[in-house]
């Protein structure tokens, strides 16, 4: 491997990761030409559902319900070759079949290296980016509770 592609998530799970959070502008922008690629077979077309989102009081705690959100779920098959799938928070049918394609392209050897350079590396430092800027903002108006034990003698 070399040294530039290096800090690659080669991962399926990391780059259904990043194609999950991505923008439906982020993937048009590197969408190939239909006419480049081999027959697009919808195997589950973009359909949209409901998902429970949990949490944990205390981050660690008991487990609650914490409310729904829209999802959209989407299987392609690229010609006879992989099968992508995508799952992607909101409505949006074109941004979750446009992610799986890209999963089907990134399973295709002849596919794999150029998009992992083109598209997945710089959309994950994008978001890792946005990421600790968020947790930077948020660090700032974090409060330290600290138990002051007094002393008596």
């Amino acid at each position: 491997m070399t040294s530039d592609t290096s800090n690659l998530p080669l991962t399926r799970a990391a780059w259904l990761a990043v194609l999950a959070r991505a923008s439906l502008a982020q993937l048009q922008a590197h969408a190939p030409a239909t006419d480049a690629l081999p027959p697009l077979q919808q195997v589950r077309p973009p359909e949209v559902g409901m998902l429970m989102l949990r949490g944990r009081v205390g981050g660690t705690g008991n487990p609650f319900n914490l409310g729904e959100a829209s999802v959209v779920r989407c299987a392609v098959r690229l010609g006879n070759g992989p099968l992508g799938v995508a799952y992607a928070l909101g409505r949006d049918k074109r941004r979750a079949e446009l992610a799986a394609l890209f999963d089907a392209l990134l399973q295709d050897p002849q596919h794999h290296d150029g998009l992992q350079r083109e598209l997945i590396a710089p959309l994950a430092r994008l978001q890792a980016q946005a990421r600790a800027q968020t947790q930077q903002a948020v660090a700032s108006s974090k409060v330290e509770f600290f138990t002051f034990v007094r002393g008596e003698a």
